[in-house]
């Protein structure tokens, strides 16, 4: 009996598994932010934003579940936006790169008012054109 062999085949590339919710867009702006109980502004840049949360690279470290209230600025057109928000710590890694502060943290908003979100809508909706 002949034995019939099956044949195989290596697969090649990259899949990104990576499931969001909201796409994400590049961004470089700074921010403030403050965990809830101190009053002390502390100052840190967004790295990309979507309607979901941002990526940000701060200096201090913070905890995984924790709230930060956050404020960010930045022309859209000829117009100066502000965005305020509370957003809970989703997850945090070290970053050693120099210039935008030691940890990378992933936010994700809790508390964003209407108009807040709209002003942040229209400049995804900027940066995707």
């Amino acid at each position: 009996m002949e034995r019939e062999e099956k044949e195989t085949r290596g697969h090649i590339g990259i899949v990104n598994l990576e499931k969001r919710d909201h796409p994400r867009f590049k961004v470089d702006l700074p921010i403030e932010y403050y965990p809830s109980e101190l009053s002390a502004t502390l100052t840190g840049r967004v790295l990309n934003a979507s309607v979901g949360g941002l990526l940000l690279y701060i200096s201090d470290q913070v905890e995984i579940g924790q709230n930060l209230r956050l404020k960010f600025s930045f022309f859209l057109g000829s117009e100066w936006n502000t965005i305020e928000a509370t957003a809970e710590v989703t997850w945090m890694d070290i970053h050693l790169g120099k210039d935008w502060g030691d940890y990378r943290t992933g936010v994700r908003f809790v508390d964003i008012s209407p108009e807040n979100l709209t002003k942040l809508k229209e400049l995804l909706k900027r940066l995707s054109e």
